[in-house]
C-alpha cells in the first residue's frame, strides 16, 4: 500500500506512554489522531464520526504492528470508513484532497491520475484489511451521550450562578475529544471515560457538587455504580499524559 503521510517510526523505547504503547509509538498515534480530528472537521464530520474513525484507528494498531502499515493511510481509511459506520458518508476524493492539504498546504486538488486512482484503491485496499483485522467490530459506544446526560444531571444540582460563570460544559467536551488522541476508548468503559472527564472539569474550576460531604456515595458513583475511584484517576493520569504529550509535540 502507498504511503501518504511524513515519515513514522515505531519505537523500541521501554517508556509506556498514555495508551500502553511504548512512548514514541504513542507520539506517532497522536500525530496521527490529530490528523484524524483535522481533517474530519475539513470534511464536515460530527463528532460521533470522528470519535470512531479515531477508534477504529487506535483498535487497528492495538492489533497490528505499527511498522506494518503507514498510519496515515490506515487513518485516511479509519475516516472512511467511520463516515459509512455512523451514515455520514465521504467521497474518496474529498479525502484526498483534504488530506493532501494538510500535508501540502496551499497544494492545488490532486489531478484525476494513476497516482491518484492508486492512492484511491490504497485507501479502499486498506479498509477492507482494517475490518478483516477487527473482525468486522466497527461500532462502537462512545461516552458522548452519557457526558449529555451527566451535564444535564449536574447542571440541576449545581447552584445556578456557579453553572453560569463556570465553563465546566465546555471543558468537559474538550476533554473528552482530546482523550481521543489516546488509547482510553479502548481501555476503559464509555460511562467510567465520561464520569472522569466530567471530574476533572469540576476540579479544573475548584467546583464541588452541592452536599457531597453528607451523601451516602460519591455523585460519581450515582452515574455509574461499578465505577471505583482508581479507575477515575487512572483516566485522569492518561488525559494528563496527553496533554503533556500535546506541550512536546510540534
Amino acid at each position: 500500500m502507498e504511503a501518504v503521510g511524513p515519515d513514522t517510526c515505531g519505537g523500541g523505547d521501554a517508556a509506556r506512554g498514555a495508551e500502553g504503547w511504548p512512548a514514541p509509538e504513542a507520539r506517532v498515534h497522536f500525530r496521527v489522531t490529530r490528523f484524524i480530528m483535522e481533517a474530519g472537521v475539513k470534511l464536515g464530520m460530527q463528532s460521533i464520526p470522528i470519535a470512531t474513525a479515531c477508534t477504529i484507528y487506535h483498535k487497528f494498531f492495538y492489533e497490528i504492528n505499527l511498522d506494518a502499515y503507514d498510519p496515515y493511510l490506515v487513518a485516511m481509511s479509519s475516516l472512511y470508513l467511520a463516515g459509512k459506520v455512523e451514515e455520514q458518508h465521504l467521497r474518496t476524493r474529498d479525502i484526498i484532497n483534504v488530506s493532501n492539504r494538510y500535508f501540502h498546504p496551499g497544494s492545488e486538488p490532486l489531478e484525476l491520475d494513476s497516482r491518484f486512482w492508486a492512492l484511491r484503491d490504497s485507501i479502499v485496499q486498506c479498509e477492507l484489511l482494517m475490518l478483516r483485522v477487527l473482525r468486522f467490530q466497527v461500532s462502537f459506544q462512545h461516552p458522548h451521550k452519557y457526558l449529555l446526560h451527566y451535564l444535564i444531571s449536574l447542571k440541576n444540582w449545581l447552584n445556578r450562578y456557579c453553572w453560569q460563570r463556570t465553563p465546566i460544559s465546555v471543558t468537559a467536551w474538550a476533554l473528552l475529544r482530546d482523550s481521543y488522541h489516546g488509547g482510553l476508548c479502548l481501555r476503559f468503559r464509555a460511562q467510567h471515560i465520561a464520569v472522569a472527564v466530567l471530574h476533572l472539569a469540576l476540579q479544573a474550576y475548584g467546583v464541588e457538587v452541592p452536599a457531597e460531604a453528607e451523601a451516602e456515595k460519591p455523585w460519581w458513583q450515582v452515574f455509574s455504580d461499578d465505577l471505583t475511584k482508581p479507575i477515575i484517576d487512572n483516566i485522569v493520569s492518561d488525559l494528563i499524559q496527553i496533554y503533556t504529550m500535546d506541550t512536546e509535540i510540534p
